[in-house]
């Protein structure tokens, strides 16, 4: 049974993905630090602070899978500085701390338009990100990349509730995505994702990989 490191537990994908965990037997238990507490569970280790990265570095036991659903924006977060300390400096350095705590699997969540190259700070953050967990050398390694994502947010993005109804009529990529079926994409991914390597999906392919399951 797997004993898994979940970040971003109060997320809109991570709040979904949480309950999952929680009723998959092949989870024992399921270590999620934050800010603010989580719903308790029988499994859930929910280390509380304002640092998280602090949190994620004190821990010291065995760890197989990481989920990493953090994510914010520029406007969120009060400036370009703060927004990378999230999407950025806190996710590569909890992949590396629960690397070295045992964990061989990291399951992260990106965005669709991720490039390191890009003029553009979201999607340059976001593939600075995943080369960054590339380059940690991680056994298996499996990147997400959705569009708009729907559900309900805590607080509600306004520019989100908005446009959701016109992505939903977008083709391919550019399709707005339940997050509830990326939770299920990731669940799904941890379990069965081969023998080693990296994977990418894009926004079109999230749903299809749990159908192929």
């Amino acid at each position: 049974m797997a004993k898994v490191l979940l970040l971003g537990g109060s997320g809109l994908v991570g709040r979904e993905l949480l309950r999952l965990l929680q009723l998959d037997p092949r989870v024992s238990r399921i270590v999620a630090p934050s800010r603010r507490p989580l719903p308790p569970g029988s499994k859930v280790v929910n280390p509380l602070g304002a640092n998280l990265t602090s949190l994620v570095v004190a821990l010291d036991e065995p760890i197989d899978l990481l989920f990493c659903c953090l994510g914010t924006t520029r406007k969120q977060a009060g400036s370009a500085a703060a927004f990378r300390a999230v999407d950025y400096d806190l996710v590569v350095d909890s992949a590396k701390a629960a690397k070295e705590l045992g964990a061989r699997h990291c399951l992260a969540v990106s965005a669709h338009g991720a490039d390191a190259t890009s003029r553009f700070l979201y999607n340059r953050t976001k593939g600075e990100m995943e080369q960054a967990l590339m380059q940690q050398g991680w056994p298996l390694l499996t990147l997400v990349r959705p569009s708009l994502l729907v559900g309900k947010r805590h607080p509600p993005r306004l520019l989100e509730q908005l446009s959701a109804p016109m992505f939903k009529l977008l083709p391919g990529k550019l399709k707005a995505i339940d997050s509830d079926i990326v939770a299920k994409a990731l669940q799904e991914q941890a379990f069965n994702a081969g023998l080693g390597g990296i994977t990418v999906l894009e926004s079109d392919q999230i749903a299809a990989s749990i159908e192929e399951l």
